[in-house]
């Protein structure tokens, strides 16, 4: 199976129990995989909806007037809200009625990535990251409409963008173009711990379910192993020869995304903690490749 047709490259996958939601340009692919990888709806950044594959199948890498690039996408735990993060704002969507239903608004640069969390009572808590250098937290509660200010900036900020956000247990990290990881009490919003992570972009966070392992990925394609609560190095390799844009984690394996144009598995060897990981089977190339 394969979710072709995008007019450029993807940046971003998500995934409910019977939908896939692809991102490429200005657009958002929706696909229902239980009828042969089908596209339904094609979503813009500027709120419009389309039936079915709607985007130009041909290569482009101009974005038409009026929308801007979807850096990154995000569900709520229900799988009924997405949020997409394009320009200075996050776009949320009601997937049940297939509406954009308003913006997260405030930040001054583009929105780079983003998390969202559930605070109970029918209301997400959306963290972002932008090229303004801040994390803000935005509080939406069910049936929101409009433009949604956000409810709290986190300080200090990042000396460049930040580039990918993690969320574990009570913990908010971020990374940044300034080769910082920040760790952020989730209830005081407070600054924790700050590091000097990599010797290049942090480009991509990732949390080991069921362990205490933080993982950062960096331009350079060095995959580095935190503990999760003192932010001490537990091990790294050299995963790849160019930057790694994302990570991924199940209770055994490990994924990283590069510029290489792989996706590499990785199985934790004996404990994850220790910082013992090993490359499981071969790259997963793109569809055609060998």
């Amino acid at each position: 199976m394969s979710l072709a047709d995008h007019p450029s490259s993807v940046v971003s996958v998500r995934y409910t129990s019977s939908l896939v939601f692809t991102v490429s340009t200005a657009y958002i692919k929706v696909w229902d995989i239980r009828d042969s990888a089908k596209c339904i709806r094609t979503l813009t950044s500027s709120g419009q909806v389309g039936s079915g594959d709607t985007c130009s199948s041909a290569r482009s890498l101009s974005i038409p007037p009026g929308e801007s690039q979807i850096n990154q996408i995000a569900l709520n735990n229900s799988g009924s809200f997405l949020y997409a993060a394009a320009g200075n704002a996050v776009r949320m969507w009601d997937l049940r009625k297939f509406v954009s239903t308003g913006k997260l608004t405030g930040h001054l640069g583009p929105v780079m990535c983003l998390s969202v969390e559930k605070l109970g009572h029918g209301q997400d808590v959306v963290l972002t990251g932008s090229k303004d250098h801040h994390i803000k937290m935005f509080e939406v509660t069910e049936g929101a409409q409009g433009s949604v200010g956000s409810s709290y900036t986190f300080d200090p900020a990042h000396q460049d963008s930040v580039e990918s956000l993690a969320v574990h247990r009570d913990a908010i990290y971020s990374s940044s173009r300034d080769y910082y990881i920040k760790k952020w009490d989730m209830a005081s919003k407070s600054l924790v711990q700050s590091v000097s992570a990599q010797t290049d972009w942090v480009s991509a966070l990732g949390v080991v379910p069921g362990s205490p392992v933080l993982l950062s990925g960096c331009r350079g394609g060095l995959l580095r192993l935190w503990h999760a609560d003192s932010l001490a190095p537990l091990g790294e390799v050299q995963g790849h020869d160019s930057p790694i844009n994302g990570l991924a984690t199940n209770s055994t394996q490990l994924f990283t995304a590069s510029d290489d144009r792989t996706v590499k598995i990785w199985e934790a060897k004996n404990s994850v903690e220790d910082g013992k990981t090993g490359q499981k089977g071969s790259e997963t190339p793109p569809e055609g490749e060998s």
